[in-house]
């Protein structure tokens, strides 16, 4: 965890109840860190289903490979993370790794090999040592208790700079569920099916299947629409984990995506995506302002959000944000390099309200020192409206600092 806690962290957390189901402990395993958790357990309940949205990088790390390899039997009984190495590039070596872990596990929570789930997150390329760790899971497992979600939170970060969390009760049928989830990130995080790592349970009962729906249209709107710095990890995994355990206090029992019963659920469910996702954005590693881009007008969504990102992942936009400068000509820009239809013309910019160019000019209407006024706030809203059409989208980022530059110029030190 970082000395210096991003600027933009939320003044409180949620106290994180305990999820039926689902038992935490954390260790001190020395990866990379000293002096602080770095091995995170979650054992769930026999009959826990379970769905996962994985990175789209054609270089996934060995865990990506694992979970992808299990997710297709729908089961899980025990999650195991860490911190500090990506087991990411690692050749047979990080299979053997992942191997290894998977027995260690499976054996700890008396289950199939294919009911564990793994996750890694830090420096990619270096062999991670399964002998440093897998001896700690039969005990962790034993020690898990429900009360574990603020531990976890911590012990799963890398650059973060804080730990992120988010819980939801809602009725699901004739009694309340809860919905808990934790992520990780700050660098390295364009998302292209989840971020780098997420965990979301719930003591819902729901077939794997519906989770998975749910889980895929979840993501198009939170964490698929936040970026820090235009880079997709080798290790993005969301997970999502239903114990059941409701059900024996009359929740219903979901095997149909389609069930109304279902509706408070997902609203829920996308409320904590989001409200995940964009923690991540806030945590961008240096950022010290949360940029909100909205593109309306657009021939349809996809060029909507094609155009977002584009804008989005401008280190000259991100920059001009970070120095406070209402440069809408770097808006511009980025609308023009996005390879989608556009028509200079016709194209709108907004700084919050304030519409800074209009027709292909500058407003007429445009105040310098307004709109240098609104740019000194940390969340900015930038808007973009085409005059094509009805397709539109919106992302999340932050600006771009020094910092940035610092934190990553020495990473692997």
């Amino acid at each position: 965890m970082s000395a210096s806690v991003s600027p933009l962290a939320p003044k409180r957390f949620p106290k994180m109840p305990p999820v039926a189901g689902v038992r935490i402990a954390t260790a001190e395993a020395g990866i990379k860190y000293k002096g602080r958790t770095d091995l995170m357990v979650m054992a769930f309940d026999p009959g826990t289903t379970v769905a996962g949205v994985f990175t789209r990088s054609k270089c996934p790390s060995a865990p990506v490979d694992f979970c992808r390899q299990n997710l297709g039997g729908g089961s899980a009984r025990v999650l195991v993370v860490n911190s500090g190495n990506a087991n990411a590039f690692t050749g047979m070596k990080g299979r053997e790794t992942t191997r290894i872990t998977g027995e260690a596990a499976a054996k700890a929570g008396d289950c199939k090999a294919d009911e564990v789930f793994l996750a890694s997150t830090g420096v990619i390329g270096e062999p991670l040592d399964a002998g440093r760790f897998a001896h700690l899971l039969d005990g962790l497992v034993r020690k898990a208790e429900g009360g574990g979600w603020a531990e976890a939170g911590k012990a799963i970060m890398t650059t973060d700079t804080y730990p992120k969390y988010a819980t939801a009760t809602v009725r699901l049928g004739d009694a309340e569920v809860t919905i808990n989830g934790i992520a990780k990130g700050a660098g390295m995080i364009a998302p292209d099916m989840a971020t780098m790592l997420s965990f979301v349970a719930t003591d819902a009962a729901i077939a794997a299947p519906v989770l998975q729906d749910m889980l895929r249209k979840g993501v198009g709107r939170s964490f698929n629409a936040v970026t820090v710095d235009s880079d997709t990890s080798t290790s993005d995994t969301l997970l999502l984990f239903a114990t059941g355990a409701a059900a024996r206090r009359g929740a219903a029992k979901i095997d149909d995506p389609r069930d109304p019963r279902l509706a408070p659920f997902r609203r829920a469910l996308n409320r904590i995506l989001k409200n995940l996702a964009l923690q991540v954005v806030r945590d961008g590693e240096g950022a010290r302002k949360e940029i909100e881009i909205s593109v309306t007008g657009a021939k349809s969504s996809r060029s909507a959000k094609r155009i977002a990102l584009a804008i989005a992942n401008s280190p000259l936009v991100k920059t001009a944000v970070a120095g406070e400068d209402a440069n809408w000509g770097r808006v511009v820009m980025a609308v023009g390099k996005a390879g989608e239809p556009a028509d200079r013309d016709l194209l709108s910019i907004f700084f919050g309200d304030i519409r800074v160019a209009h027709g292909g000019e500058r407003d007429p209407g445009y105040s310098e020192a307004e709109t240098s006024a609104y740019m000194k706030r940390d969340a900015i809203r930038i808007g973009v409206d085409l005059g094509l059409g009805s397709g539109k989208a919106t992302v999340w980022t932050c600006d771009l600092t020094k910092e940035y530059v610092a934190i990553n110029g020495d990473y692997r030190s």
